[in-house]
């Protein structure tokens, strides 16, 4: 079984990256559970999907402590989700701050240190540079599929699976730059 959080903000593509992971799934023939929270997702608030791979999944739900991988598409989610990390797990973060409302009016200030204290916290986290790389795919709005050129590796999947993953969830129209921004995660 395999646990995977993705977090980002409303307008990152989470929901995109969950649909890739379930076209790797069907073609790994493994069963795959997705569970979408889109809370203010409208508004750049916080969402959160499930993703649980595995021979039988019975619950879509990864539990607290249990994720093997949380994709965070920014800074502060990787913070906020952490809790959700297994012991052996690992944060891909994406070296991004998109500020949320309470940040942008005044009401309180972006949080300092968030790698310090996932370090403080033990948890094994990964910086990718994801806009930069998505920037060179060309497209900034990719940076998820970025990031899960990055998980493929990580999990030991090859770029020829990825790239399959990706031309099985997205449309003709964006192919290209996906499949160059899934490339260049997976070799990064």
């Amino acid at each position: 079984m395999i646990n995977i959080l993705i977090v980002g903000v409303g307008g990152q593509g989470t929901l995109l990256a969950s649909r890739v992971l379930g076209s790797y799934a069907a073609l790994k023939g493994l069963d795959c559970k997705l569970s979408e929270v889109h809370g203010m997702s409208q508004r750049g608030g916080s969402v959160v999907t499930h993703v649980r791979i595995g021979e039988s999944v019975g619950s879509p739900l990864v539990s607290e402590g249990e994720a093997d991988f949380i994709l965070a598409f920014e800074q502060l989610e990787a913070l906020r989700w952490s809790h959700y990390l297994k012991k052996s797990g690992t944060v891909l973060i994406n070296n991004q701050r998109i500020l949320p409302m309470p940040v942008i009016t005044g009401a309180q200030s972006y949080p300092d240190g968030i790698f310090d204290r996932l370090t403080e916290e033990s948890k094994s986290y990964k910086i990718i540079e994801g806009l930069a790389l998505a920037a060179e795919a060309g497209n900034t709005k990719a940076v998820n599929i970025v990031m899960l050129g990055v998980l493929f590796r990580l999990m030991g999947e090859s770029l020829d699976t990825a790239r399959e993953a990706v031309k099985a969830s997205v449309p003709a129209k964006f192919l290209d730059v996906n499949l160059k921004a899934v490339t260049l995660g997976y070799n990064s």
